[in-house]
């Protein structure tokens, strides 16, 4: 099973240096590789928990069910990269967390299993908000800087615009031909028909 979680971990960090380098999206075999070897490590680490028993047999398959429901996002957030992608990693995360801290919760009894649970449940709804706090400030940055783009684009044409008219103003000092050829001129280097 170490060669076989080698040889995952390989794949998984080829995958992620690949889709880094080239700052684009896997190939659908690439995805399909990653989905197979994520099932065929679930598989395995659940099988592991087979030699374990009680309590701790159930804290082992939601470790594996959080590692395999988090690598999925990963997967996911590579092979279509966005925002939406990465918040759903991050919820993913929080959730397992949570699954686990139940499982250990129920090694407690009374008030004391109250209170962990308590405590898991807060934890993953403080790893929800964050998520989508961290979602709605992307989409607004994002936001943000089209208007920015906008606003620049704005003032190029606004003082392309004066600068035309400065250009045309100086071409009224000429006559005729030359009057003629400055306004072209002018028309040309300030974009205008």
């Amino acid at each position: 099973m170490n060669a076989f979680r080698a040889g995952v971990i390989a794949v998984a960090a080829s995958l992620g240096f690949s889709a880094a380098a080239d700052a684009q999206t896997m190939s659908k075999d690439q995805y399909k590789s990653g989905k197979d070897g994520i099932a065929a490590e679930y598989k395995a680490e659940k099988d592991a928990c087979g030699s374990l028993s009680a309590n701790a047999r159930d804290i082992c398959k939601a470790e594996a069910a959080g590692r395999q429901k988090v690598a999925k996002a990963e997967l996911d957030a590579k092979y279509q990269p966005s925002e939406e992608a990465r918040y759903e990693l991050r919820v993913a995360r929080g959730e397992a967390d949570h699954a686990v801290a139940k499982e250990r919760c129920d090694d407690s009894a009374g008030n004391v299993k109250d209170i962990c649970l308590k405590e898991a449940k807060a934890a993953e709804v403080a790893a929800r908000a964050d998520a989508k706090a961290r979602l709605k400030t992307a989409n607004a940055n994002n936001v943000a800087r089209e208007k920015g783009a906008d606003a620049r684009k704005d003032a190029a044409s606004a003082k392309r615009d004066a600068d035309y008219a400065v250009a045309k103003e100086k071409c009224d000092t000429f006559a005729g031909d030359a009057k003629s050829s400055c306004l072209g001129d002018a028309k040309v280097r300030f974009g205008k028909s």
